[in-house]
């Protein structure tokens, strides 16, 4: 067996259990060796019966003293008691149909039960509880890992499934980290990594297991923009020469800001060059949102269509890809600038003469969805790409619409600010430009962080800016209600190196289904509130969308797929239910879909949230309105892993499979820092072969892929 073995090679993994492995994404040895649990119980921690609380989880060690009895009571329902003691009670254990355990607990034999013990009279009752045999000479572990699961599957099938696979792999598993930079970077090695991730033996070897996978995971991440970087400079692009905007500025209703100025001459002189090819532009334009990064994009359209080019933009939604092409077009327009739109919902006849008007080059410029990537739009002559809210798409996505041109040039934007010390990590394959200068007139968003007290004055505060004719954004954390952690279950988020060391009870979530259907039915009965959220349909998302920018809905209560949604000037107040589940970052971006017009504007944070941690980041909201700023706040307090979340999954979410699950979490920029570091440090030395297939594999890259 090794780690490219097919999950069947274990024993007991028969054509059946393979299926509910795969429905995890597990089908080889080393998918089920990376299928990281979701959390640990600590079951080491053994207490009498009589210190439980009834509302904990906490594990027992109790005797069976009575025989097992099943009852029926109802079809398809039986019931199962029996007690068991120890020094300090009795409790009356019950489980539902599970017939079988009558075989399995015999008077006098002990068990380590995990589960809540509640008093009733003078026994406890335990219901469901988790549990153990204890056999003399075996000790059971302390910790026990808790997996995400699927029907057919269990914490047990996959446990047993991970011990005989690591019992198998460890003896002959190569690392392929380099000794020197283990020992610099104080790493433990894989093999103890994956053994203690699954099986960990006490809080110091979880924890130097997860840093050790945190530190792969990024380490695998920068070799392969380093691989990609490598690539880049070996590609030339088509040269422009006729790069004076003079002309395109002069017809601007405003003046551009000095940042937008710097940031047009970094792409102009990106495209520009002496001889007919020169290296290709690969840019990121990060800014605010809005910090007029659109200009600037079109600055660049304008010079590659002045040199005989063509261009093509895409954007993640239909109703963004409608504003981008009527603020472009009106730009453009005025020097014979040729746009079309091409949309999802696009009409077969229309697209048929996009489709000709691209090949044939009488169209200059497309904008549009995920249609541009289509097989059957073809260009006489690409050679710039532009892609908005970068991190929305898959690289292979990014990397099919600039593959229509040959080595056509490219534009990446983002309206998250990013800090500079991770920008220059994360994005190491790419130049970057940064607007940090809004454009005069962009009024600020009063911020107030409120607790549940303010709700009366702020529903009232919602009917008067409503009733003045405004609209209002109420952002929830979650679509519905979902079961979070088990009772009991330390969660990765509670461990020192990742989200946060302090352990955290939040208040209740506000989920969007719900709290719109209450504001519908109970509070704001004469207004007009609609629902949107991520699992929508995109035609039902656009038409949710379209109708909040015509104003046809007083009050849109949504999820964060806001985020990245169409200008609506408007819109005059945001609200923000459960305020510490999000990153600065996060709170910055949905604060930024108000203030678009000539209305006041406010954004308030609703948040119970006791912590000091909690507090000083919501306090940071309402004093700090720089977007460039509270990133570098974010990275401080939260560490990278917001970062990775919004920007970096997606990269490379659609080749390979490849998961920042750990990275997510992490909240040790130095560790990031480091990682990135002996990543450049081994490509600089020459990269094992081992080395270079694992970030090739990891992210699927290849000649179509890269960058």
């Amino acid at each position: 067996m090794d780690m490219n073995s097919p999950i069947t090679a274990i024993s007991g993994i028969g054509e059946v259990k393979a299926k509910h492995f795969a429905k995890l994404g597990i089908y080889t040895v080393r998918d089920l060796l990376y299928h990281i649990p979701r959390g640990y119980q600590h079951r080491g921690r053994v207490i009498e019966l009589d210190e439980s609380e009834p509302s904990v989880t906490s594990p027992f060690v109790l005797t069976v003293c009575s025989t097992p009895k099943t009852a029926r009571l109802r079809r398809n329902m039986s019931v199962t008691k029996f007690r068991a003691f120890d020094d300090s009670g009795e409790a009356e254990i019950t489980f539902f149909n599970q017939n079988y355990l009558e075989r399995i607990f015999t008077v006098g034999s002990a068990f380590r039960f995990f589960g809540k013990a509640e008093k009733k009279g003078k026994r406890y009752a335990i219901s469901s509880p988790e549990y153990e045999v204890i056999t003399e000479g075996k000790p059971l572990p302390d910790f026990v890992s808790v997996y995400p699961l699927t029907r057919g599957l269990n914490e047990k099938a996959i446990s047993k499934a991970a011990a005989e696979a690591l019992s198998a792999i460890l003896p002959t598993l190569v690392d392929p980290m380099p000794q020197s930079i283990l020992e610099k970077n104080m790493l433990c090695t894989r093999q103890y990594a994956l053994s203690r991730v699954h099986f960990p033996t006490d809080n110091t070897s979880l924890t130097a297991a997860l840093r050790r996978l945190c530190f792969d995971e990024m380490f695998t991440f920068a070799l392969a923009l380093s691989i990609s970087k490598k690539k880049m400079t070996e590609r030339y692009a088509p040269s422009m020469s006729n790069t004076d905007i003079t002309p395109f500025l002069a017809q601007l209703p405003y003046t551009l800001t000095g940042a937008q100025k710097r940031c047009c001459d970094e792409i102009i002189g990106d495209m520009s060059g002496d001889g007919s090819m020169r290296v290709q532009m690969n840019r990121i334009l990060s800014g605010d949102v809005g910090s007029g990064k659109t200009v600037c994009a079109a600055a660049a359209i304008y010079v590659a269509v002045k040199n005989g080019y063509q261009a093509a933009m895409m954007v993640p939604t239909e109703i963004l890809a409608r504003q981008h092409f009527e603020d472009i077009t009106g730009m453009l327009s005025p020097f014979g600038v040729k746009t079309a739109l091409l949309l999802g919902s696009t009409s077969q006849k229309e697209k048929r003469l996009v489709y000709q008007g691209a090949l044939d080059g009488s169209i200059d410029l497309i904008i549009g969805t995920h249609a541009v990537i289509s097989d059957k739009l073809e260009f006489e002559s690409l050679a710039l790409t532009v892609t908005d809210e970068q991190h929305r798409f898959g690289v292979m996505q990014r990397a099919t619409i600039k593959n229509k041109g040959i080595h056509s040039h490219t534009l990446v934007m983002s309206a998250t600010p990013i800090p500079r010390t991770l920008a220059l990590s994360i994005y190491g394959d790419l130049s970057m430009s940064r607007i940090d200068e809004m454009p005069k007139g962009r009024q600020r968003v009063d911020t107030f962080a409120v607790d549940e007290g303010y709700r009366e004055r702020i529903n009232t505060f919602i009917r008067k800016q409503v009733d003045a004719g405004g609209q209002v954004y109420i952002v929830c954390p979650a679509i519905e209600e979902a079961e979070g952690a088990d009772e009991g279950e330390i969660s990765l988020d509670s461990l020192d190196i990742l989200e946060s060391a302090e352990m955290r009870s939040f208040a209740p979530l506000k989920t969007a289904t719900e709290y719109a259907r209450e504001l519908a039915e109970k509070t704001f009965p004469d207004y007009k509130i609609a629902l949107l959220h991520g699992k929508m349909k995109p035609s039902e998302k656009d038409a949710v969308m379209s109708a909040f920018a015509d104003g046809d809905i007083d009050i849109l209560v949504s999820t964060t797929v806001i985020e990245v949604g169409v200008n609506v000037p408007n819109a005059n107040l945001m609200i923000v239910e459960n305020a510490e589940r999000f990153g600065l970052s996060q709170l910055h971006q949905l604060r930024g879909r108000v203030g678009r017009g000539q209305r006041k504007s406010y954004c308030v944070l609703f948040s119970d949230a006791t912590s000091l941690t909690a507090r000083a980041r919501l306090n940071t909201m309402t004093t700090t309105y720089d977007g460039y700023e509270i990133a570098e706040q974010d990275l401080l307090q939260r560490g990278p892993g917001d970062f990775f979340s919004g920007i970096c999954s997606d990269q490379f979410r659609q080749s390979g499979g490849f998961s920042f699950r750990l990275s997510e979490l992490c909240n040790d920029s130095t560790l990031m820092e480091r990682a990135f570091s002996a990543a450049r440090e081994c490509v600089a030395k020459g990269l094992s072969a081992e080395l270079e297939a694992e970030a090739r594999s990891a992210f699927a890259l290849n000649e179509n892929t890269i960058s």
